[in-house]
């Protein structure tokens, strides 16, 4: 679990990269197929990561929902926040 926290800390993408290969059993449990969690590391990283540590077996239940929750605000958050700060870089949307 240590081990975990610390790759989380190192990035959502990393983390998936290392424990995908550590603990397939638990990835293959979670998702049907391979491009459900491929696409999930390209786009909601955050939200693939705490849906294989919440649903081992496929299923949500109960306080799970939370977590998964605030891993998607998450992933929402670091993809639109970018483009809110680079606003200014562009003179035509500049106020």
């Amino acid at each position: 679990m240590c081990l975990l926290i610390t790759l989380m800390l190192l990035g959502p993408r990393f983390a998936i990269l290392v424990w995908w290969p550590v603990d397939p059993v638990r990835w293959e449990a979670a998702f049907a197929s391979f491009w459900v969690p491929f696409l999930g590391f390209l786009v909601v990283p955050w939200t693939t990561l705490t849906y294989v540590a919440v649903a081992p077996t496929g299923v949500v239940a109960g306080f799970d929902w939370f977590w998964l929750s605030i891993a998607l605000v998450t992933d929402l958050a670091s993809l639109s926040g970018g483009a809110y700060r680079s606003r200014v870089r562009l003179p035509r949307y500049a106020r």
